[in-house]
């Protein structure tokens, strides 16, 4: 699987450079999720920007991501844009369980924010 990463202060940017996630890619894309996580990236945005088609091992590796930083930090989905990516996120109801946001810029933007007001909260107590 063809990906780069962007590594911020509060932030990890996973671009995936692959037109697919199938069959062929999901178990590595698991593989590199658990790696990130095990390896304590608190937040993490993947970058769909390039992908135009998922499948069903797709969703459910993107479900795992999610599953192993719900309880640690951010798991944002960026740039579904392509149609059938969308579609199926949406049949499949994802929509309404992800934190997607359309770009990688406003994703950062959504980190940032939101450890701001961790903060704040964490002041007030």
């Amino acid at each position: 699987m063809k990906y780069s990463v962007n590594k911020g202060g509060l932030y990890t940017v996973l671009k995936l450079e692959e037109k697919s996630i199938d069959s062929l890619n999901a178990p590595q894309l698991k593989s590199e999720l658990v790696f990130f996580r095990n390896e304590g990236v608190e937040n993490i945005i993947i970058d769909l920007g390039e992908v135009e088609y998922v499948d069903s091992s797709g969703l459910s590796a993107i479900l795992t991501g999610n599953r192993l930083w719900r309880d640690a930090g951010l798991f944002i989905i960026s740039q579904a844009k392509h149609t059938a990516v969308k579609r199926l996120i949406e049949i499949s109801k994802l929509d309404q369980i992800l934190v997607i946001i359309p770009t990688v810029d406003e994703s950062i933007d959504y980190v940032k924010m939101e450890q701001l007001e961790k903060e704040f909260l964490s002041e007030e107590e």
